[in-house]
């Protein structure tokens, strides 16, 4: 039942399915999803299949999450949170690469310890059930002994609003963050609270990507993985051309975008860490009502 009511208002959201003989791919803001940036600027996929490649970028994995369901994509990039919890709710999809790891953390505007957060302090983050909101709990977890101790502190916003919004100390006090912004947040003089490594107790991936059942079971979707894992080899070894591609993506001088890219801890690399440690964290803190193997969540 929950499937079908999720199906019904995707549909009523966004309409009929996609066009036909179309390959359509979401990402979202921010560094770790560079190389979905690259394979656009170079036409990678494009110069490989005869379909129209269709790219977007969508504020959110809920969005993201209500596109597949209605059809409206073939492969998504998201946190691996946010895809258990739509696995969890019948979404046809299974994650089959990783994308990048990144340092990711929770930044604030005046200085506090982590255990001494007030209950009035508001924290941005892109919403509940994102990577930052499950890792945010971790920390809950083992500071407060509630994973939940934050929930109601919770606010809503697309990185660059976090961003601007922490900056002009206005509705939020917080902000759960990732590359660029946790780098300018940084810069500006913001404090770092907690970082994610110290939330996980390990390393994680952060980025990953999921396709759906039918997509997976089509000869292109062979041919975007291969493409993508060539991406990242091409972006590891080529590290002038990958920021002369990504310049029109960023507002950056070319020295600042290299450094954010190859000197500030994002890794790009099709593999995959941390899936059951967030499979367990979230059954026991009942984010998800089933327990999953690992490997029944990938291709």
């Amino acid at each position: 039942m929950k499937k079908w009511i999720l199906i019904l208002m995707t549909v009523l959201l966004f309409g009929c399915e996609k066009e036909q003989n179309t390959i359509t791919v979401a990402e979202q803001y921010g560094l770790a999803y560079a190389p979905i940036q690259v394979m656009k600027a170079r036409g990678t996929l494009e110069a490989l299949v005869d379909e129209e490649v269709v790219w977007k970028t969508m504020a959110n994995t809920t969005a993201i999450r209500e596109a597949l369901l209605a059809e409206q994509l073939d492969i998504g990039f998201l946190g691996i949170p946010p895809f258990i919890i739509g696995y969890n709710h019948d979404v046809n999809w299974k994650i089959f690469t990783g994308l990048s790891e990144s340092p990711l953390a929770l930044m604030s505007s005046e200085p506090v310890d982590f255990d001494q957060i007030a209950s009035e302090v508001r924290i941005a983050l892109p919403q509940p059930g994102s990577i930052q909101h499950i890792l945010l709990a971790m920390a809950a977890e083992r500071v407060y002994g509630d994973a939940k101790y934050f929930d109601q502190q919770l606010v809503t916003m697309k990185h660059p609003d976090g961003m601007q919004a922490l900056f002009a100390k206005r509705d939020i006090q917080m902000h759960y963050t990732s590359p660029p912004y946790l780098f300018e947040e940084e810069k500006a003089g913001m404090y770092k609270i907690i970082d994610g490594d110290t939330c996980m107790g390990e390393p994680f991936t952060f980025i990953v990507g999921v396709a759906t059942d039918k997509f997976h079971d089509t000869e292109n979707f062979s041919v975007f993985k291969k493409a993508l894992e060539e991406t990242i080899v091409f972006m590891n070894e080529n590290h002038d051309e990958t920021v002369a591609l990504l310049m029109p993506f960023y507002e950056y001088d070319e020295d600042t975008l290299k450094s954010y890219l190859y000197d500030e801890g994002i890794v790009y690399t099709k593999e995959i860490k941390g899936l059951e440690t967030f499979i367990d964290f979230m059954y026991r803190n009942d984010y998800i009502d089933e327990k999953y193997e690992s490997e029944s969540l990938t291709w």
